[in-house]
């Protein structure tokens, strides 16, 4: 048996006459760019989280770079952000000109919330976190401290659609901002993004930066960029999120799977903090000896994917920031160890099984 990390194919043909469409319905309108798809995606997407407002843009980096923007954040101010997570979360505030400043991640491959007061000092402007493979940070400790330094939160929420915390959409609690890239639990067919909040003066300046800087046709009010999400991608998000809920549950009950029955002393099967609603966009596991296992696994036809090997310090195009391997010890043990296991909609029972029988070998 061969088991692919993940096969989009199966969760599109699940809804397929659905997708198809509305498409087609996009197509004929006529009308590609900033219409009723978007508009109704927006509203669809943030009445779903609880939200005010939802702006569609390009990407999940663009939500990023384009909310730390908004906040005035530039040139000589710090952000903090995880020290494991993708290198995305720290491009958007280099991109803005400010500087990462790196803290390292709890148990649950998050921003370890005791380790955050320790790195805050006179130019910091924000808390970034990341609720990273859809396991919610520890949101109720980092508002705490976010509200002792009255600084604004940004959540990369690019894995976490649908996850919660004590109940409530992960993306409320700061300004969220969401990747609908196609491997994603809420992923669109192409590139997507957006920025959600509740404050309706920074929803109209983010509206704004998308589109060239531009409220009005025209009348460039301030340098924005060309960030929008399409009629064709919010339609077909518009089908994905009538379902979000069910294919979690899915992504959900493969996982349960997996922690029950995987029992292998070699490996590390994730936990989950009380209070957080993980909603598996990865299902990550690790080990101290994981070429042999990634090679074993591959021997039995079963793909994994490493993320992330590297993590964001230790980038080649970081080098000038001057880290160093051994500065962030726990996120460097992290990249060292971790596997991601096949997890998508669509797989069957006997693919299950025969993932568990392998790893239980190992």
């Amino acid at each position: 048996m061969e088991i692919n990390l993940a096969v989009l194919a199966r969760q599109f043909q699940l809804y397929q006459a659905e997708y198809e469409a509305v498409a087609l319905r996009a197509l004929r309108s006529g009308w590609y760019i900033l219409g009723t798809e978007l508009e109704n995606f927006e509203r669809e997407f943030a009445e779903y989280l609880g939200a005010k407002f939802c702006i569609g843009v390009n990407s999940g980096l663009d939500a990023l770079t384009l909310a730390i923007r908004a906040l005035g954040i530039g040139a000589g101010d710090e952000v903090i952000v995880p020290a494991n997570t993708y290198i995305a979360t720290a491009l958007a505030v280099i991109a803005n000109g400010a500087a990462p400043v790196f803290v390292e991640p709890d148990e649950f491959y998050n921003l370890d919330a005791e380790k955050i007061s320790a790195a805050v000092t006179e130019k910091t402007r924000a808390i970034m976190v990341v609720h990273l493979y859809g396991h919610p940070a520890n949101l109720e400790k980092i508002c705490a401290i976010a509200r002792k330094f009255n600084l604004p939160i940004v959540e990369d929420c690019a894995q976490s659609h649908g996850a919660r915390f004590c109940g409530k959409m992960t993306g409320t609690f700061g300004v969220g901002c969401f990747s609908f890239y196609p491997t994603k639990n809420l992923g669109a067919f192409g590139d997507a993004g957006a920025v959600v909040t509740d404050d309706e003066n920074f929803a109209r300046e983010i509206r704004t930066l998308r589109n060239y800087g531009s409220e009005v046709k025209y009348h460039n009010k301030i340098a924005g960029v060309n960030s929008r999400l399409d009629e064709i991608q919010a339609a077909l998000l518009r089908v994905k999120l009538s379902h979000l809920d069910e294919l979690n549950a899915e992504r959900k009950k493969i996982a349960r799977r997996y922690l029950n029955e995987i029992k292998n002393r070699r490996i590390i099967l994730p936990k989950i903090l009380d209070g957080a609603e993980h909603v598996w966009h990865q299902f990550v596991v690790r080990t101290d000896n994981r070429a042999a296992f990634q090679k074993y696994l591959a021997q039995e036809n079963i793909q994994t994917v490493i993320h992330y090997p590297i993590p964001p310090h230790l980038a080649e195009c970081y080098a000038p920031l001057g880290f160093k391997r051994g500065d962030f010890p726990i996120a460097e043990k992290f990249a060292d160890e971790v596997l991601s296991l096949p997890m998508f909609n669509g797989m069957t029972q006997a693919e299950i099984d025969y993932v568990i029988e392998v790893v239980n070998k190992f």
